[in-house]
């Protein structure tokens, strides 16, 4: 994991008895997702800069619809190390 994703991962897992349960590196159909809350259909995904380039926003997009396709909602944070 990048460093913004461990500080992330750190306050996801903290535990509250009544509070949503993340996962890391969780496998969603041909994707993995960096972090799915299960109980909520969210998918938090952490990204660096290569997001930005290239052809990685069109997949990203295409990624964030067939997840939307399959009920789950996309919450994508800028990373800075």
């Amino acid at each position: 994991m990048t460093p913004p994703e461990v500080l992330l991962w750190v306050k996801l897992r903290a535990f509250r008895p009544d509070g949503p349960r993340f996962r890391r590196q969780h496998p969603f159909g041909p994707y993995v997702l960096d972090f799915y809350c299960p109980a909520a259909h969210l998918a938090v995904e952490v990204d660096g800069y290569v997001h930005g380039t290239g052809d990685i926003p069109k997949r990203d997009a295409r990624r964030d619809a067939w997840l939307k396709e399959q009920g789950g909602t996309v919450l994508r944070i800028p990373a800075s190390n």
